[in-house]
């Protein structure tokens, strides 16, 4: 059995208050921080508003999908990190051709939907599955990639209740927006949608924070993998040197 096969320690306490301060920075990267939410929130605030004021879709579908090609652009001249605004104009572009093809200002918020739906049964899926999607997102952004499948079980319990978190407020959100995207109009349903963005978002985050802050902290499989290269170099280095004094 290798190092990176043996079980952690089972004796291992929960993580000190560095740990934790790295365990909330790396949720914030994993999803954006708080750029990446304003990144979500604008399109659509852009398109409901333009949409209750003149009540022209094309106006604001265009408005909507250009402000999401400004956020990428100002990435890219920042040299920052793109994927959330990438993701942002791929949901606006579906939404955008889904609203221009019905002709229904509604359905510029049916892709998002869709994919809020898809996305909360994935994550109680994986989570009954024992291969909980939020490990999958967070474990190399911890350097431990799926060390916590077999190696590390407390963060897996740790894991398996946050996608479980996810799943359910995701699901709770949907039980809101598809009645509403039936019976409310175009403006009502925008701005409910609008004001459901962020606070389900948070609530997630902040119950992944709490699972993992009692966990075990994460296995570093890089520093391993690193440690184990490093040893395997000084020995063959101790063997050629035997080889040349004998």
């Amino acid at each position: 059995m290798t190092s990176l096969d043996k079980p952690a320690d089972q004796g291992r306490t929960d993580q000190d208050p560095d740990s934790r301060a790295v365990t909330e920075a790396a949720l914030f990267e994993a999803f954006g921080g708080l750029r990446g939410m304003v990144e979500t929130v604008v399109p659509g605030l852009l398109f409901v508003t333009i949409f209750t004021i003149n009540k022209d879709l094309h106006m604001s579908a265009i408005a909507a999908l250009a402000v999401s090609l400004v956020l990428v652009a100002v990435r890219l001249v920042t040299k920052d990190t793109v994927k959330h605004a990438f993701s942002g104009v791929f949901g606006v572009a579906f939404g955008v051709v889904f609203a221009m093809m019905t002709g229904n200002a509604k359905d510029f918020y049916l892709p998002g939907m869709l994919y809020t739906l898809g996305l909360a049964l994935a994550y109680i899926v994986t989570a009954i599955a024992g291969v909980p999607l939020i490990g999958l997102i967070l474990g190399p952004v911890f350097k431990e990639n799926l060390s916590w499948r077999t190696r590390n079980p407390g963060r897996k319990k740790a894991y398996t209740k946050a996608s479980w978190a996810w799943g359910l407020i995701l699901l709770a959100k949907c039980a809101i927006l598809f009645p509403l995207y039936w019976w409310a109009d175009t403006t009502q349903f925008g701005w409910v949608l609008i004001a459901l963005k962020i606070p389900p978002f948070l609530l997630a985050v902040w119950l992944t924070w709490v699972f993992l802050a009692k966990a075990p902290a994460p296995i570093d499989v890089f520093a391993e993998i690193e440690a184990a290269e490093k040893a395997e170099k000084e020995r063959e280095a101790e063997r050629k040197a035997e080889h040349r004094d004998a």
